[in-house]
């Protein structure tokens, strides 16, 4: 059997048709630019826009090069971080009103995605699983977070639950969230931006924005040319690198690796995942799994700091897939990818300024799918004069990385060994 067919992505091959972007030449002027041509970027792009403000976006590559093109495509409700580290950090009400936030950011994908006519394959239903017993008092502490904020609908499954739903032996204990979803990112990516031109944005692709001044007006130049802006909004992420070295030292870009199978016949996908939910189990280096449009099981997780050798991904990754589906092992593997996406220390969403017209959104830590579009709603809401929401995330603290741009790496990799251990220990 071939263990890899093709060392590409799943969604670059299944990507709707777009424009092919030129890049920024000469001098433009504009209300806003956007830095990021993700789904921050383009959410924000977009909702400017729909207020009335002239819009320029540049990206380095094409839109959707970067996590969000590649993610594994699950929207769920909250952070990374969990609610009782968020009520530790900014108090209840506060952490309260992040997960309002939140829930809002689903039901805002749904509305983009009838609203501009968005082909992106959405599909309702999330799943967190439980694989130990600590992981199962986590789920039940969640459903309680739940009632406790009116959230209603999500429901906790029994082990014998689970496993009427997912072919598997795997897990002891699930969340099941009607709210959640899953869809296909690169084209909701790409729907975003073909929205916001819709609605008055230019987009300039293959534009590294280099660095900023903001002065009177704030200059963002590139190789090849110049913005000059009254607002500025850094949408890049873990991409954004230098073009704003204050925000490095807050981010880790780490790299995730995702495969999709061959196509199954859909009884046998079926059989695999009978709701056709999202799921995504509770370790610490998690696995994350799905079926797609086309009948595959999409399945990602492992932590890599050494590069994305598709071979290599479809390897390992494969083991994992088979330690959950151990009846795929006929199945070939057809594509093999990864990419980087930014974690914070303690994991919460990471947005603020660094000066009163300079914004920034960052730090997602594997929830942007949801989280980075109702960001890109409420930074408009603060260039616009309406910042209390975009203040709530602002106000949560965020320590650098320790051990500095050499050592930094190093030190978060012991960390994630820690990490693994316990999640091999239960």
């Amino acid at each position: 059997m071939t263990l890899l067919r093709r060392a590409s992505s799943h969604y670059q091959a299944t990507a709707r048709p777009s424009p092919r972007r030129g890049a920024l030449s000469g001098t433009e002027t504009c209300d806003v630019c956007v830095v990021g041509g993700g789904i921050a970027g383009c959410s924000t792009a977009l909702h400017l826009a729909e207020r009335g403000y002239r819009v320029v976006l540049l990206e380095e590559h094409r839109i959707g090069w970067g996590a969000s093109g590649r993610s594994g495509g699950q929207a769920l409700a909250g952070t990374a971080a969990g609610q009782a580290e968020l009520e530790r950090l900014i108090g209840r009400d506060d952490a309260r009103a992040v997960w309002d936030i939140s829930v809002e950011g689903l039901e805002l994908i749904r509305a983009l995605i009838a609203r501009h006519g968005i082909a992106c394959d959405w599909v309702s239903g999330q799943m967190q699983v439980a694989i130990t017993p600590r992981h199962d008092a986590e789920l039940r502490a969640l459903l309680e977070t739940h009632r406790q904020y009116g959230y209603a609908g999500a429901r906790y499954l029994s082990r014998g639950e689970v496993r009427a739903v997912l072919a598997t032996r795997r897990y002891i204990a699930g969340l099941y969230d009607p709210s959640g979803g899953h869809l296909h990112p690169l084209n909701y990516t790409l729907g975003l931006a073909a929205a916001a031109e819709s609605r008055g944005a230019r987009i300039f692709e293959r534009t590294r924005a280099l660095d900023f001044a903001d002065d009177a007006e704030v200059r963002v130049r590139t190789a090849s040319g110049t913005v000059l802006c009254r607002h500025l909004a850094l949408c890049g992420n873990a991409s954004l690198g230098a073009t704003a070295p204050p925000l490095r030292s807050k981010i880790m870009a780490v790299g995730s690796c995702v495969v999709a199978t061959a196509p199954l016949d859909a009884a046998r996908a079926h059989r695999l995942i009978t709701n056709d939910a999202a799921v995504s189990d509770l370790n610490w280096v998690l696995d994350y799994f799905r079926l797609t449009a086309d009948h595959r099981l999409l399945f990602g997780g492992r932590v890599t700091y050494s590069g994305f050798d598709p071979s290599r991904i479809a390897a390992t990754t494969r083991r994992r897939l088979l330690a959950v589906f151990p009846q795929l092992g006929d199945v070939e593997i057809e594509h093999a990818w990864g990419g980087y996406l930014d974690i914070t220390a303690n994991r919460a969403p990471h947005f603020g300024r660094l000066a009163p017209n300079v914004y920034f959104l960052q730090g997602f830590s594997g929830h942007g799918i949801a989280l980075a579009g109702i960001a890109g709603k409420l930074l408009a809401e603060a260039v616009a004069g309406h910042a209390e929401r975009f203040d709530v995330f602002a106000r949560i603290p965020h320590a650098d990385f320790p051990g500095g741009p050499l050592l930094r790496r190093p030190a978060l990799v012991l960390a994630m060994l820690y990490y693994r251990l316990r999640d091999l220990l239960g």
